[in-house]
C-alpha cells in the first residue's frame, strides 16, 4: 500500500507565524540575502516578539505575557530578546542611545513626547509603522506613526 499524501495546509500556528513575519517585514534567508548575524539581533527578535502579542489587550501597568500598556510590552519583548529595560516609557529613553529619524531601524524605539515628556512608546516595525499597546479598550497592533513629535532610541 502506497504512502498516502495529505494535502499541504499551514496550522493555525503556522499561519499566523507567516502572517506575523509578513506584517514585519521580515526576509527570507537566500544567498545574496540578509545575513544570519542581521537578521537575529535582539532588536529585530524583540520586534518579533511584539508582533507575536499582536490582538492582546491593553492594561495599565501590564507586562505580559497576556495584557501590556504601551512600556510593558517593549520591555516585555526585549526581555524575552534576552535585554533588559526599565518599567516606563520615560526610564526606557533615558537607558537607549539616541539616534535620529535617518538612523531608526527595525527594533529601535519611538518614544512619543509631549512638551519636555515621554509619554509612550512602540518598537519600530519600518515603513514608518510601530508594534504598540495603544490604550484602554485597544489591543498591541500595527499602526503608522501619527506625530512628528518623536524620538528614537536603541537598546545596546
Amino acid at each position: 500500500m502506497g504512502a498516502h499524501k495529505r494535502p499541504s495546509m499551514m496550522s493555525r500556528a503556522g499561519a499566523a507565524s507567516a502572517l506575523t513575519l509578513a506584517a514585519v517585514g521580515a526576509t527570507v534567508l537566500v544567498p545574496g540575502g540578509a545575513t544570519g548575524a542581521e537578521a537575529s539581533t535582539v532588536a529585530t527578535n524583540a520586534l518579533h516578539i511584539a508582533a507575536s502579542k499582536q490582538g492582546s489587550p491593553y492594561q495599565w501597568g501590564a507586562t505580559g505575557p497576556y495584557r501590556f500598556d504601551c512600556s510593558g510590552l517593549t520591555l516585555y519583548s526585549f526581555k524575552r530578546a534576552g535585554k533588559t529595560l526599565p518599567r516606563t516609557a520615560a526610564e526606557q529613553y533615558n537607558r537607549t542611545t539616541h539616534i535620529s529619524r535617518g538612523d531608526r531601524e527595525r527594533g529601535d524605539l519611538v518614544f512619543f513626547v509631549s512638551g519636555r515628556g515621554v509619554y509612550h512608546v512602540g518598537i519600530y516595525a519600518g515603513d514608518g509603522k510601530i508594534w504598540h499597546a495603544p490604550r484602554t479598550g485597544a489591543v498591541v497592533r500595527l499602526e503608522r506613526i501619527w506625530s512628528n513629535s518623536v524620538l528614537y532610541g536603541r537598546v545596546d
